[in-house]
């Protein structure tokens, strides 16, 4: 069996060890060693990397970790897989931003869980690290207002630098212990605690104390099955995205010619201001439309075609149109061909639709005397092919 220092000593980064087994998995080489700092994915928490060096310097990579039948396996990425067998000495380097990275997250996440479990009286039922953002649910339905209350609770608590805590109890005095677990617990049981925030059964790696996960920083709140489930950031990777939304908000604030702290105000009025020239240019544009559909001739067959015109137009100048004639064809340009709608009140046009289409090589079709669609062709074409159908032209 592994002895497994990162319970020894979570700040181990290099060790010496002997490998001891050596096989090939689903075209990988994966060894055991006799000794490991590495830390296996579990808990939520995801696997440590780095590398393995020999004594001659030749160095292969760590890239995943697991845990299966009392042994640790680390899956290795060599240059030549001959150079580990059984009985290498070997020392064992860890990646530690990305170990340290892990401990940040899974540390701040007990802190804010044990916070959360006792102020809403539920339960943590679901925690995973990702990459980039750690998820947890819990069996309540909890707000992102009341969140951001426990976030700041939890921050004050995690710069008065509170020690974590580790012990090992013996069944008897497991019994008569306080923890959050999500199962009944048996054999040996590792219990974990932040004082005052949180004491929960653990196999993870955390931080020596509270200070050193820097900060949390939840992003969302959202309902989850019958509770909330949440996106959590903690220390690096909570600055790195408050950074991150600072160099952006202050690129905003140069760009609106105002300050950071008003960016929202700013893009708010602005966005109003938006808004009411969106609807003076409908009500405007609508009133054109309309004008135009006015000089569409009483019962004959009409055809316009506008490479300016949106589909949207095109659309509504048909339909306006469609009261004075017999049939309206608009053709909106779309840079690759044109949208058309074609409305005929109250006729089949289904016929002539399939007809266009065979001729102008569109798609598209209808019912009850309306069709859209569009053809791939040029406007001299379509021009061409309407005017022979008995269509005149009010564009040109």
């Amino acid at each position: 069996m592994t002895e497994k220092l990162y319970y020894k000593d979570v700040n181990i980064k290099e060790f010496t060890a002997t490998v001891q087994t050596v096989k090939e998995q689903n075209g990988q080489l994966c060894v055991t060693l006799d000794r490991t700092a590495f830390y296996p994915e579990g808990g939520g928490q995801l696997s440590d990397s780095g590398w393995l060096k020999l004594s001659d310097g030749t160095m292969a990579g760590v890239i995943d970790v697991q845990e299966a039948e009392e042994e640790i396996w680390h899956t290795v990425k060599a240059d030549d897989p001959t150079m580990l067998q059984p009985g290498t000495h070997l020392t064992g380097i860890i990646n530690w931003d990305i170990r340290f990275d892990h401990m940040q997250q899974h540390s701040g996440e007990h802190i804010v869980s044990g916070m959360i479990c006792s102020a809403f009286d539920c339960n943590n039922v679901g925690f995973h690290m990702g990459e980039d953002i750690v998820t947890i649910d819990y069996d309540a339905k909890i707000s992102f207002e009341q969140i951001l209350e426990i976030e700041a609770k939890a921050n004050e608590y995690i710069w008065e630098d509170h020690e974590f805590e580790e012990v090992w109890p013996t069944e008897e005095e497991l019994k008569t212990m306080e923890y959050r677990s999500k199962k009944e617990l048996e054999g040996d049981v590792r219990i974990i605690s932040f004082p005052g925030a949180d004491s929960c059964a653990c196999c993870g790696t955390h931080v020596t104390s509270s200070g050193q996960v820097g900060m949390v920083k939840f992003l969302s709140a959202k309902n989850f099955r019958e509770g909330t489930r949440f996106e959590l950031l903690c220390g690096k990777r909570a600055f790195d995205y408050l950074s991150m939304n600072f160099t952006e908000n202050k690129a905003v604030a140069v760009q609106l010619s105002t300050s950071e702290q008003n960016t929202s105000e700013y893009v708010g009025k602005l966005l109003e201001e938006h808004s009411k020239e969106r609807t003076e240019a409908a009500i405007a544009e609508e009133e054109l439309l309309k004008r135009w559909a006015a000089q569409f001739p009483q019962g004959g067959k009409v055809f316009v075609i506008e490479d300016w015109m949106s589909p949207k137009q095109g659309r509504q100048l048909a339909d306006l149109a469609a009261d004075r004639c017999q049939m309206t064809a608009v053709f909106a340009g779309n840079g690759d061909g044109y949208q058309y709608s074609v409305i005929a009140r109250d006729t089949d046009i289904s016929a002539f639709i399939k007809e266009m289409n065979q001729a102008l090589n569109g798609r598209g079709g209808g019912r009850d005397g309306f069709a859209q669609g569009s053809v791939n062709a040029r406007r001299k074409e379509i021009r061409e092919y309407l005017t022979a159908q008995g269509f005149c032209s009010l564009s040109e």
